[in-house]
């Protein structure tokens, strides 16, 4: 069972787990059109690496080698985003069989009906 947490408790998650890291799994087009989460102002590290690709959203055969060719730590909480939090449950799954340790971001970016979403919380973005 992947743990969830909803953007508006990440800041006091971190309070707890500072050490944990960021992964938003969103396409290109979705970074460059609505934007991206800046959690390093919050003191938590980000990487950007799509699970799909396009507007087809074609899935990424090659994501879990181009994860771990990012070189995070399996020690590292890795919470992962997406646009409303189901490309990211499917994306803390695959990493939970690498056992990484990852949670999921429910309400993702833009949000969902877990919650308002890191964009619309006033989470800081690029």
């Amino acid at each position: 069972m992947i743990k969830q947490l909803a953007a508006k408790d990440i800041k006091s998650y971190l309070m707890v787990e500072p050490e944990s890291v960021l992964l938003d799994v969103r396409t290109n087009e979705e970074w460059e059109t609505i934007g991206k989460p800046e959690g390093e102002k919050i003191g938590l590290k980000t990487y950007f690496l799509s699970i799909q690709f396009g507007n087809e959203r074609i899935f990424n055969e090659n994501f879990v080698q181009e994860f771990k060719n990012l070189n995070i730590s399996q020690d590292k909480e890795v919470l992962v985003i997406c646009a409303s939090g189901e490309r990211s449950q499917i994306t803390a799954e695959l990493l939970s069989r690498e056992n990484y340790n990852s949670i999921n971001i429910s309400d993702g970016f833009m949000g969902s009906q877990e919650g308002i979403g890191w964009k619309n919380y006033g989470l800081p973005c690029l």
